[in-house]
């Protein structure tokens, strides 16, 4: 070979080396990728942040627009600033209650100010979900990461940030989707839980007996109405692969100037709605439709400008139970399909609600003043663009968070934040037992302050060394149903992101990383990390 040949090919094996490697890669802008973006671009890193939509904040730019907190006075950090820089949009010096677009906007800023050119947003681009094909590992160390488009980014760290995991289990980390058993981590709400009302059940969630659930009332025959599962329960405490409910956190205006109508969708199915006509018409003296009580249609939250965060409110609701089953580990047309269908419910759902005669006068009177708000979701019919996806994957990590540890009943020398929401079900199944239908797998207990530890979003040794999942951690399903509150995602991004750029300048893996180190760095950009602060 010449020696200017040689020299030549020498010279394009650096230029590839070292064109377009990240120090850190994030994967999924939703709220914990951008602030572990951000971390990332603050500790002087070159950052690439990959969304494989066209917005960033997840579901806190897309509905959820009241949060979900426990004590406010666990959230500091990144995660903090964002509540205060949606406060200055406002006027505010910090404000917990916003719209989507505000949101939205506050983590533009947030990016925007971490420095010019320090972070490279990439939208449009989806992880190729092969195994084989959409990660390059040299060992337990991902080199790059590869997207359908044939796309790669390579990095010397690597954060999962979807509330998918897809990251996580392309890359083979262990993980596990559905309920535990109530034997597996000694957890009194574990697995499938005795029909009726029991330990942190909501009333307000529960069939009465009235409410029948053949399409003809009272005749098996005619065959069970759309959403009830022709299923026996299994035993109680039984673990399974099914996952709680998914919705949309709605957002409407009753603002006339800035209303649009809701109208009938096109593939309207009255049937799907004969649960809660029913339900309506077993409680006569339903309550008004905006208090969200106990026998209130839906939850529905006040937002700036005359706006709302609608959530579910009833058994038979926006929680589209039992059609989530096969989201996490579908393929994207899988998913896809599924966010229609949700989609497509909610909007019938509306409709209902405003039109349907079932309905008492006065909820359709005052519902009908909603409607959906020009000035959200412009690009997707003014309907949210972002399922609440309450969980998917689940990482087994050095450390699993279980329903103790959200007790506070153990203590750990590795905090890298803390949550203090109550351990939080929604609905896992509907089922008929006996002419009734049941509604299985609800549960919200109170709020306390606990520690979320290090091992609990790092894979175990020897699987991925430099891979770190604040989102989807390692987690039992009652743990996480604490833990999947938007704040406590912004603050574990924002400590993913400090510890991946530590454990790489230093050499080690993410597992190996000196927790004194992190914890001083953590402690000095303001997380709070003690409780009893």
């Amino acid at each position: 070979m010449g020696t200017a040949l040689f020299q030549f090919l020498c010279a394009l094996t650096l230029i590839t080396l070292s064109y377009g490697r990240y120090d850190l890669v994030v994967y999924g802008g939703t709220s914990a990728g951008v602030t572990a973006a951000v971390q990332g671009a603050r500790m002087g890193a070159k950052v690439a942040l990959i969304e494989p939509g066209i917005h960033l904040g997840g579901l806190s730019a897309g509905g959820l627009g009241r949060t979900d907190y426990g004590h406010e006075q666990t959230i500091g950090g990144l995660s903090r600033e964002f509540y205060r820089t949606v406060g200055t949009l406002y006027g505010k010096t910090i404000a917990w209650d916003f719209e989507p677009h505000v949101a939205e906007q506050a983590f533009g800023l947030m990016i925007e100010r971490a420095g010019p050119g320090s972070i490279e947003v990439v939208f449009g681009e989806r992880l190729a979900l092969d195994r084989e094909t959409g990660v390059d590992k040299d060992g337990a160390r991902i080199k790059e990461i590869v997207m359908e488009s044939g796309r790669r980014f390579p990095g010397r760290s690597f954060i999962d940030a979807t509330y998918e995991g897809d990251l996580m289990a392309v890359a083979g980390v262990s993980y596990h989707v559905g309920r535990e058993s109530r034997d597996t981590y000694g957890e009194s709400l574990a697995g499938v839980l005795e029909p009726g009302e029991g330990e942190f059940r909501q009333p307000k969630q529960f069939f009465p007996p009235e409410v029948n659930p053949y399409i003809v009332p009272g005749d098996p025959t005619s065959g069970l109405l759309p959403g009830i599962q022709d299923t026996v329960l299994a035993p109680p405490g039984s673990g399974d692969d099914k996952i709680q409910a998914y919705n949309f956190r709605v957002c409407l205006t009753s603002e006339p100037s800035n209303r649009i109508p809701l109208e009938k969708p096109a593939d309207y199915d009255p049937l799907l709605y004969e649960l809660l006509a029913r339900w309506i018409q077993a409680w006569p003296d339903i309550a008004l439709v905006w208090r969200g009580d106990n026998h209130g249609i839906f939850i529905i939250s006040s937002m700036p400008n005359n706006k709302t965060d609608i959530n579910d409110g009833c058994p038979a609701n926006t929680d589209y139970i039992g059609a989530n089953w096969d989201y996490p580990e579908g393929d994207y047309e899988t998913r896809e399909r599924i966010v229609r269908e949700h989609a497509s419910y909610t909007k019938g759902l509306l409709w209902f609600v405003q039109n349907d005669p079932r309905v008492p006068e006065r909820i359709r009177a005052e519902f009908g003043r909603y409607g959906y708000p020009k000035d959200e979701y412009p690009d997707n019919g003014h309907f949210s663009h972002q399922i609440y996806i309450r969980e998917a994957r689940r990482m087994t990590g050095p450390y699993v968070m279980t329903q103790q540890d959200c007790r506070r009943e153990r203590l750990k020398d590795d905090p890298v934040g803390l949550g203090s929401y109550g351990v939080d079900s929604h609905h896992v199944q509907r089922v008929a037992i006996s002419g009734r239908v049941i509604n299985e797998g609800n549960f919200l207990a109170g709020h306390i302050s606990y520690e979320i530890p290090y091992r609990s979003i790092t894979p175990k040794s020897g699987e991925c060394d430099n891979l770190l999942v604040p989102v989807c951690m390692s987690s039992s399903h009652i743990a996480f149903g604490s833990l999947r509150m938007e704040p406590v995602f912004m603050i574990l991004g924002q400590s993913a992101a400090t510890a991946a750029i530590m454990a790489a300048g230093q050499g080690v893996a993410v597992q190996e990383l000196d927790y004194h180190e992190l914890r001083e760095r953590l402690l000095a950009d303001g997380q709070r990390l003690d409780l009893n602060e």
